[in-house]
């Protein structure tokens, strides 16, 4: 018989207006990865909420069995003690604090009363080894990007007495490299005996370390699967309710002169001044083009997009911006846009929507004086806008006024693009403009991508997603410790041609 360490049943859950979960049902065999898919808005995270106490017993239906035990949690902090952790998809550390503090925050290492900081800092430079990141425990958080941060998460899991680890997207703002190895570090936690719950959307990675798959779609339990017995057309197929023959648009370029051409660029840490993270770039886009840029975690992507798009990350940046055979002067944001140049961020929560307003503000936010009449803003023609991008992008939402944060990822990365191309950009730079979302929706992203490039605009995408990149791209650039290390046009590239050249430099990372 079959060792059960999970069983949910009937479980339904229920918000104002909307049922997110209908009677779902979930087995969980002990010491198995077990992945959950299905689209944004299906109830993945929902469910896993439930589970781990977010959502407390009593406000749902449905029973939990844990390790052979009927479990009616009021918290996490319930769940945990029982052996439950939960790693969400956002990211819950604290920015000022170190890294030690964050994996033992709530856990602290204390002794007769007072933290044990020898023992604090040695307990995570144990876990940090373990994952695999190499930062000392003493480093404060903010000093880290989105890959780290998650890593430091996985560790700060991993200090506590796990049995079932469930895993939000951990691996949404990883690069194929990272993301291997996390996965490897799961297979080891299997090998272990530690059950883990994984919610991915990157089919791939479900593919190659699941046991079994559970598809979720419009809150209902679709099926349960051995792996074994899958391919990702199935699960695609599961988790849409229709078959998608392609995972990428069919698009024919219409390429023209060149827009933008990115002459000697060099951009310093604004933390290690003598460190030069972008050394020397030279890249042209053409408009009606779809310009791919690849390179590992720490190859200098958003640090170069970023510095182009206004200078806002970097210092002592030097070289030329030539915009339709004419240098421009971009050292603001403000005269970036004015310069035909947009960047929607990697981080479309932190740093690309304000979640607690509605569409119409947020698409508006960088176009305002498109809008503007005698220095008062047009609210009539702000909300047709704001409507009009509603229809032409699929924006699910039943009004403009409804709130970014409640929207899917998929409908909030439409709202990121809506404000940037409501700015009438000649130039877009889209950094992992399909992080975090569903095949169903991404296929809506590569459209409007298709559709912006068709309209004479130069696009650039970073993607840390290879086949994304050989998919939608008609040409791509390879970044290695700040450098250029490849041009490879779209009928020449493959994934390991491109990854050979993501690493040509990496034995050169300046110190």
């Amino acid at each position: 018989m079959t060792d059960t360490i999970l069983r949910m049943s009937g479980i339904t859950k229920t918000f104002p207006g909307v049922k997110a979960l209908q009677d779902v049902n979930l087995e969980v065999r002990r010491g198995e990865i077990h992945s959950i898919c299905g689209e944004n808005g299906a109830g993945k995270s929902t469910l896993m909420k439930v589970l781990s106490g977010v959502y407390p017993h009593g406000t749902y239906e449905g029973d939990i069995e844990f390790d052979g035990e009927a479990c009616e949690f009021s918290g996490i902090r319930d769940s945990e003690h029982r052996g439950i952790v939960i790693i969400h998809q956002e990211l819950a550390l604290a920015s000022n604090l170190s890294i030690a503090e964050n994996i033992f925050l709530g856990n602290e290492q204390a002794k007769r009363g007072f933290i044990d900081w020898n023992r604090t800092n040695h307990a995570a430079d144990e876990l940090l080894r373990r994952v695999g990141l190499g930062e000392s425990a003493v480093t404060p958080v903010i000093d880290l990007g989105v890959g780290k941060q998650q890593l430091v998460e996985i560790a700060k899991a991993l200090s506590k007495k796990v049995k079932l680890l469930i895993l939000d997207e951990p691996t949404a703002a990883l690069n194929d490299e990272d993301s291997e190895h996390l996965l490897g570090l799961l297979r080891g936690l299997r090998d272990e005996g530690i059950t883990c719950v994984i919610i991915s959307h990157k089919l791939n990675e479900v593919m190659s370390i699941s046991d079994r798959v559970t598809i979720l779609r419009d809150g209902k339990t679709i099926w349960t699967q051995e792996t074994a017995e899958l391919t990702e057309d199935k699960v695609i197929s599961g988790m849409v309710g229709r078959d998608l023959e392609h995972r990428y648009p069919e698009h024919t370029p219409n390429i023209g002169e060149e827009a933008l051409r990115i002459e000697d660029w060099t951009v310093y840490s604004p933390i290690q001044a003598d460190r030069a993270l972008v050394r020397g770039v030279n890249m042209t886009l053409r408009r009606g083009e779809i310009v791919g840029l690849a390179g590992l975690m720490g190859a200098g992507r958003t640090e170069l997009a970023m510095s182009v798009f206004g200078r806002s990350y970097g210092v002592n940046i030097s070289g030329k911006l030539i915009k339709d055979g004419k240098e421009i002067r971009a050292r603001n944001v403000a005269e970036a846009i004015d310069n035909g140049l947009a960047y929607a961020t990697e981080d479309r929560k932190r740093y690309g929507l304000n979640l607690i307003e509605d569409i119409k503000r947020n698409i508006s936010a960088a176009g305002l004086s498109k809008l503007a009449k005698g220095g008062w803003v047009d609210g009539n023609e702000e909300h047709k806008v704001a409507d009009e991008f509603r229809a032409s992008m699929n924006i699910k939402a039943p009004t403009v006024e409804s709130i970014v944060g409640k929207l899917s990822g998929g409908n909030q990365q439409k709202v990121v693009l809506s404000k940037w191309i409501f700015t009438d950009p000649d130039v877009l730079i889209l950094d992992e403009p399909t992080r975090g979302i569903d095949v169903g929706a991404k296929y809506e992203i590569y459209t409007i991508i298709n559709r912006l490039a068709d309209e004479g605009k130069a696009v650039l995408v970073i993607s840390s997603e290879l086949p994304e990149l050989l998919g939608i791209c008609d040409r791509i650039y390879t970044l290695s410790a700040g450098r250029i290390t490849g041009e490879v046009a779209r009928a020449d590239a493959t994934q390991e041609g491109l990854m050979t050249l993501m690493t040509k430099e990496e034995q050169e990372v300046a110190p």
